[in-house]
């Protein structure tokens, strides 16, 4: 039975609660909408930050915890481009978000680099891109410093 996450909480819920009279509904703990599907195999950590974004890559809503991880508030990141405002780099070859997004594959335990907010130098960390299935598109990041 497919598990869906909050992005804003990351409270996990089955399919089946998700659902009543055939519509989906937000989270059933903060009420929230962008709930993105989990697949077996993928479990964040309490220390990633988790940001909804559009198929722009522009951020749409973070999770509680990309405050603490990135020194962002959603204030300082919605309407940006992710990878750009969060200085995302360190890494060899081609861009993951557009592979993720170009291919619709996910793209799973990426070494990167970001730049926290007031912070002087790089912070090492994995980064893990979801595809949105759906007609709009869209992507689910989550950035977990290593």
């Amino acid at each position: 039975m497919p598990v869906f996450i909050c992005t804003r909480c990351g409270h996990r819920e089955a399919a089946s609660d998700r659902h009543v009279r055939h519509q989906p509904r937000g989270c059933s703990r903060c009420g929230f909408g962008f709930l993105f599907e989990l697949l077996e195999d993928y479990y964040p950590s309490p220390k990633t930050g988790l940001l909804a974004c559009d198929g722009e890559r522009r951020v749409l809503a973070i999770g509680l915890a990309t405050t603490a991880v990135t020194g962002f508030t959603e204030e300082d990141l919605l309407g940006h481009e992710v990878l750009e405002r969060l200085g995302v780099g360190g890494y060899e070859g081609d861009d993951p978000a557009a592979r993720a997004l170009e291919w619709g594959v996910r793209v799973l335990d990426f070494d990167c680099t970001f730049r926290a907010r007031g912070v002087e130098t790089d912070t090492p960390a994995k980064l893990d891109l979801f595809p949105a299935y759906d007609d709009d598109g869209g992507l689910l990041v989550a950035i977990t410093p290593s």
